[in-house]
């Protein structure tokens, strides 16, 4: 697949002028604007000899002049005028268009780029387009801390660090449609999560707050759970020490646990005892984690608060926390994997924030380090394996990786431009590390911005090297035009799950499939010869 493709966008319709090139498309039309405009002309007349106002000479017709005659008796003439000049429907200029031409979006360049958001160029011609695999990449230079503390560590950085070579697994990436389950939410879903110990079950939640238990070996086994929640079902997480109960997290300000097998489900919490009483009281929760260490749930507001409860009493650990910035969402948290008092959250405060647990409620709670961004973060996880790396999604456009190994955390070590900004009818995008990776530098994440493939507008998911910067694969499905904004990789197997719109789409890697069916084959071959030579020398015993 090339490195760069001209990448289409959804076009967004403004108010213009009253035009014929509004009514036809003149931009799409290989011939001049003097054969256009003839064309149109022909056409109007066509109409207008039907309708009995020109006659066969093109002359208008007696009644056609009396008419007009009354008519400006009556009324003052308005004056109408028509323009053939091709325009844009941005910027309303006359030099270029900006639309779609077939599957390919040009956009105004008088505008910022829809990619990196700096003027000057468009998106097609952005120098931060992601190159694919060995190209050079965009991104930022991986940026270590400048604070060394002694000799040694200089003399490893400076002479013994760039003769070590790297040693990095190929990537197994699930590039291949395996199973869909079309339509299984009413609305579109907002969470996905795969069981931790039983492989073929996955878990989904839509916008009107139902769950969803799919066991994608059994296309059959399925079940939706409508009376979980009354609002957008944000979260699903589980508890690893008792597995078969699922704890979820909602916008109608309530923390649910829900038994996999029989479906009840009870209220652990509920910020909004009374109902609806405006949107001045009400509260929603939207970030929710487990600390499988101690057991507890971790769950935060749109106010900025922190709630700690456990749920084996159905007891509030300590009073609401504020985290964030008061009256700001804090949309996500994340515990750490290998030190569980460590807390990662992210919110609306364009702030993403660690804290210690241990200092949490006893007047110490500052945070131990604000990683700032200069729009809202949208995401923060932690790596999987070892917790020293952060990725965070920003909604200007911008991936951000930062280390904490050398404990400076001012600036992000790598910061990647990548399309995912737009939000609206959509959930966020956010960028979850792949679990199975050694090297904890694989990220998943889908795309807003379209590519043009053979003639289809499609919206891929990125695969991204973080410790390159480059992207490594790029997945599509042609039967799958929307958006695939929610992702998740399996934590064994080589699986992904996307959630687009209200369907579900299981991905599994191509070519271990080709691999496996030709092994199958091969296999069955040979079976098959050695029971024909075993029949011969039977038959020749036999014989003897």
């Amino acid at each position: 697949m090339p490195t760069s493709r001209p990448i289409t966008r959804s076009r967004t319709r403004t108010q213009a002028s009253i035009s014929l090139s509004d009514q036809y498309d003149v931009s799409s039309s290989d011939t001049s604007d003097d054969d256009n405009n003839s064309d149109l002309q022909e056409y109007f007349e066509e109409k207008e000899k039907e309708d009995g106002f020109l006659n066969d000479q093109g002359n208008r017709t007696e009644s056609e002049n009396m008419r007009g005659k009354s008519v400006d008796e009556g009324r003052m003439k308005s004056s109408i005028s028509i323009s053939f000049k091709k325009t844009c429907k941005v910027c309303k200029g006359t030099d270029h268009q900006a639309g779609f031409r077939g599957a390919t979006y040009f956009d105004c360049p008088r505008k910022p780029c829809f990619l990196c958001k700096l003027p000057g160029h468009t998106t097609i011609t952005c120098p931060q387009r992601m190159p694919l695999e060995n190209a050079l990449s965009a991104a930022s230079p991986w940026r270590t801390s400048k604070n060394i503390r002694t000799c040694l560590d200089y003399v490893f950085k400076r002479q013994l660090r760039p003769n070590i070579p790297t040693i990095k697994p190929a990537f197994c990436i699930p590039n291949q449609v395996d199973r869909v389950l079309i339509r299984f939410h009413s609305r579109r879903i907002t969470c996905l999560e795969f069981h931790p110990s039983k492989n073929g079950v996955l878990l989904s939640g839509d916008k009107k707050g139902q769950l969803g238990i799919w066991d994608y070996t059994k296309l059959c086994e399925k079940t939706i759970y409508e009376s979980v929640h009354s609002c957008i079902l944000n979260n699903i997480k589980f508890i690893t020490k008792n597995d078969g109960t699922i704890y979820t997290s909602s916008s109608d300000g309530s923390v649910s646990c829900t038994d996999l097998e029989t479906g009840m489900s009870s209220r652990l919490m509920d910020l909004n005892p009374d109902g609806w009483n405006g949107p001045a009281n009400w509260r929603m929760i939207y970030g929710l984690d487990c600390n499988q260490e101690k057991g507890l749930l971790l769950a935060a507001d749109n106010l900025g608060s922190l709630y700690m409860f456990d749920p084996r009493s159905n007891k509030m650990l300590t009073e609401p926390l504020l985290i964030h910035k008061r009256g700001s969402k804090v949309v996500g948290l994340h515990c750490n994997p290998f030190q569980s008092d460590i807390l990662l959250s992210c919110g609306n405060d364009h702030f993403a924030r660690i804290w210690d647990l241990r200092q949490l409620g006893t007047g110490k709670s500052s945070s131990l380090c604000n990683l700032q961004h200069d729009r809202v973060v949208n995401s923060a996880y932690f790596s999987p394996r070892t917790g020293s790396k952060i990725v965070t999604t920003s909604q200007d456009n911008r991936i951000r990786v930062w280390d904490c190994i050398f404990r400076d955390m001012e600036r992000p070590a790598r910061e990647i431009v990548h399309s995912h900004d737009f939000n609206r009818y959509l959930t966020p995008f956010r960028a979850e590390w792949d679990p199975k990776d050694p090297s904890e530098s694989l990220i998943v994440i889908g795309r807003y911005i379209t590519e043009n493939y053979d003639g289809l507008a499609l919206h891929p998911i990125d695969f991204i090297d973080t410790a390159t910067g480059q992207l490594v694969a790029e997945v599509i499905e042609p039967d799958m035009p929307t958006i695939s904004s929610v992702n998740k990789l399996h934590p064994v197997e080589n699986l992904m799950a996307s959630g687009s719109s209200r369907s579900i789409f299981i991905w599994k890697p191509q070519k271990q499939q080709n691999l496996k069916k030709q092994k199958q084959v091969d296999i069955g071959s040979d079976v098959n010869e050695e029971k024909t030579e075993n029949k011969k020398k039977f038959i020749k015993l036999r014989k003897k």
